[in-house]
């Protein structure tokens, strides 16, 4: 009985240890703020940059939280894709209400940064968005205008943090070079970059924005080796129409460069970024050669679809389709530079990344040295060597830039 009762708790010991530390409850920055009874803001007149995906953890939208803590809610600026988050990507999304007099001003119309004279009839900005965690998704660029905007008009800035669904994978890409910066390029971080918006817009108030009154609301029991959809509480909303789920958070910054080719990368689809073909393609010849650079927990399926809208609307294309297998070993980076590698040399008249036409590619990927070295069929491993010396660079120059203990 005494050797089967040390037994039993051995065991126990064992389940116990095995169970990743759970520490604090989680909390987003919205949710500090609310526990607070808004009181940083009691007394503020008060403007709000979000959208429809601006929950709470108990699902409440964020403006109604501020209303009913009695704040005085002047309006809100919703960003690409609208307040509504029904707007493709790159169209101009107008202005609406919210209930009677809730006014919601645009920030992705006649202009993509706030409005001078709006800002000084308010004390303070609050901005709560859902980022993804790529250089390119949008909402960090309409983050640091806004910042801006507010330094020059007085008004402080205060950044309610939410996850980065994609943290624990490392910072990869190529870093924003001068003189290729864009609204699909903004901020000087790695394409993958690893960081919060709070993160984010401590490093924007160190290098840009000194003067600027900013505040954090920082998360509490934030554990950034987790993705988003395993963080204890966490809902992921979706931010905009085509990242529906963490899953394609992930594979999006391996898959969005094809946005600047002529292959469709699976919009009006029902698996966008995660699946991507033409009519030209031949899935099994691409499939023996991306099968060939091993590429680390992703898996490639011959697909067959008709989009809906996009790229070749209403026409048959055959390609491929990404099942990420092991998120931890998957690197976005080296899968993108595998896809444009195989697809620049099987079909390399048709894939549309020549000199004239290559602008908007560059602007994705913040340097024009990526697509110089797609053209070139330069091995996969001297793309990422030189993607990785500036990923070293950024992390010597801000070693600080982290606000949330790393694992």
């Amino acid at each position: 009985m005494k050797r089967y009762r040390i037994f039993s708790l051995l065991l126990l010991f064992c389940i116990v240890a095995a169970r990743p530390l759970q520490g604090a409850a989680f909390r987003m920055g919205i949710d500090a703020l609310e526990d607070s009874g808004c009181r940083e803001l009691q007394g503020k007149k008060v403007a709000l940059i979000t959208n429809a995906s601006g929950l709470t953890s108990t699902g409440a939208s964020n403006y109604a939280m501020l209303l009913r803590n009695a704040l005085d809610l002047k309006f809100v600026m919703a960003p690409e894709h609208g307040f509504a988050v029904n707007v493709e990507a790159g169209k101009k999304a107008a202005g609406t209400l919210i209930g009677d007099s809730l006014r919601v001003y645009s920030l992705y119309g006649s202009s993509k940064k706030p409005d001078a004279v709006l800002l000084k009839t308010v004390d303070i900005v609050l901005f709560d968005l859902q980022d993804v965690g790529a250089r390119c998704y949008t909402y960090i660029s309409t983050m640091k205008l806004a910042m801006e905007a507010c330094m020059e008009a007085g008004t402080a800035f205060m950044v309610l943090d939410r996850p980065n669904p994609l943290s624990p994978l490392a910072p990869e890409g190529f870093m924003l070079e001068k003189g290729y910066e864009s609204f699909v390029g903004a901020v000087e971080v790695p394409f993958l970059h690893a960081m919060t918006v709070g993160e984010i817009a401590m490093l924007l108030k160190k290098s840009r924005f000194p003067k600027l009154d900013l505040q954090v609301v920082k998360m509490e029991g934030y554990r950034r080796e987790l993705f988003g959809d395993e963080l204890p509480g966490f809902a992921f909303v979706s931010p905009s129409p085509n990242i529906r789920n963490v899953e394609t958070a992930i594979v999006y910054p391996a898959t969005v460069m094809l946005e600047a080719t002529v292959v469709s990368e699976g919009r009006g689809t029902d698996a966008p970024f995660l699946q991507f073909g033409a009519p030209f393609i031949d899935s099994a010849g691409l499939l023996e050669e991306l099968q060939a650079f091993r590429l680390p927990g992703v898996e490639f399926f011959p697909v067959r679809f008709i989009p809906k809208s996009g790229k070749f609307r209403n026409e048959e294309c055959s390609g491929l389709r990404l099942r990420v297998s092991d998120r931890k070993r998957f690197s976005p980076f080296s899968t993108s530079a595998a896809l444009l590698l195989s697809l620049q040399k099987l079909y390399p008249s048709s894939l549309g990344l020549m000199k004239d036409g290559g602008v908007f590619f560059d602007r994705l990927a913040g340097t024009p040295r990526y697509r110089e070295m797609i053209l070139e069929q330069l091995p996969i491993e001297v793309i990422l060597e030189a993607s990785r010396k500036d990923v070293r660079e950024f992390g010597r120059m801000h070693p600080a830039r982290f606000i949330y203990p790393e694992p």
